[in-house]
């Protein structure tokens, strides 16, 4: 109950502190907030292609970056691994053979990486290499300044930069295992707002796609901008913190292929954090979606209405 006390009175100083702030000004060539979207092609960038079918094993390693000197982003990397498939995450185990696409993850306001581990680790058994930073202000141990949520897309964009190098720096266990060309972001509350910010005011043209967990978009404006990237939103209706409203609105102002899974009896982050039907659920809806988005899988395509409704847990307005 402590985790889940702190979590809700982090994220309402979220919505205090940044309801109370201006919008940035959009970078050089972007659009100003609330301006119209720029004109986008209709469909995910990467080739038709084919997911892995099997599961992998599942590596863990750590890896130090300092943005600018004085931001240090820690970052836990989740990535597919040999052996065998199942268990707990193996540190430093060698990768699997292969080109990996990159997920990026932002947790929420007084959370850490590993808070989220279960549904990480199911990403990076799918096939895919997860890079979480912890953030210096807002996760675990910092000050808890919302305000800083509005400096993350950018540590985002330099977390990307750093660990796409892994790929191509000689003798690191991930060099030739990760597929530059195939990058989404991901995040979770004030998680959220940084991946908003990535395809709006920070908007980081490397990224193909993204996933929205309780976010709003307080702070980085819904100036979507840039070449077609899909997005999916998972918000539970009885959120306590962002409401289910608020991320609505910010899904409606996509203009890209979208689509939003809602958790009727979902609050802010039970179904990230625990372990239960609706985690399963979340967790095969975008496991399909990544497939989709980078693999250009279209059979995960086809399969992911089914796996959003299983069981009743949620609903899906597919747009994609």
């Amino acid at each position: 109950m402590r985790r889940r006390s702190v979590a809700l009175v982090t994220a309402a100083l979220l919505g205090a502190g940044l309801a109370g702030c201006s919008e940035p000004t959009a970078p050089a060539g972007r659009p100003a907030p609330g301006a119209p979207p720029q004109a986008t092609t209709p469909a995910p960038r990467v080739p038709a292609g084919k997911a892995p079918t099997k599961s992998f094993a599942v590596g863990v390693r750590q890896v130090k970056l300092n943005r600018d000197g004085d931001r240090p982003l820690p970052v836990t990397l989740w990535y597919p691994a040999t052996g065998a498939a199942g268990g707990t995450a193996e540190r430093s185990a060698p990768a699997a053979t292969g080109r990996f696409p990159v997920v990026l993850f932002s947790h929420g306001l007084g959370a850490r990486p590993e808070d989220y581990r279960v549904l990480l680790t199911r990403w990076a058994a799918a096939g895919f290499v997860v890079a979480a930073p912890r953030f210096p202000h807002t996760g675990r141990g910092g000050d808890g300044n919302p305000l800083d949520v509005l400096n993350q897309p950018a540590d985002v964009s330099y977390v990307l930069t750093r660990v796409l190098a892994l790929g191509e720096t000689a003798g690191d266990p991930l060099r030739g295992r990760l597929d530059p060309e195939r990058v989404a972001a991901t995040g979770h509350s004030a998680g959220g707002v940084t991946t908003i910010g990535l395809f709006t005011t920070g908007r980081d043209e490397r990224l193909d796609a993204g996933i929205v967990f309780a976010g709003t978009a307080l702070g980085v404006g819904t100036a979507f901008a840039g070449a077609a990237a899909p997005q999916m939103f998972v918000h539970g209706e009885a959120d306590e913190v962002v409401s289910y409203a608020a991320g609505k609105a910010v899904f409606d102002a996509v203009p890209w292929p979208k689509a939003m899974l809602s958790l009727p009896k979902g609050d802010h982050g039970r179904a990230l954090l625990g372990d239960g039907r609706a985690l399963r659920v979340v967790a095969d809806t975008t496991v399909e979606f990544l497939r989709w988005t980078l693999y250009g899988d279209p059979a995960a395509k086809k399969r992911l209405p089914a796996d959003a409704t299983r069981g009743g847990v949620a609903t899906l307005d597919d747009r994609l």
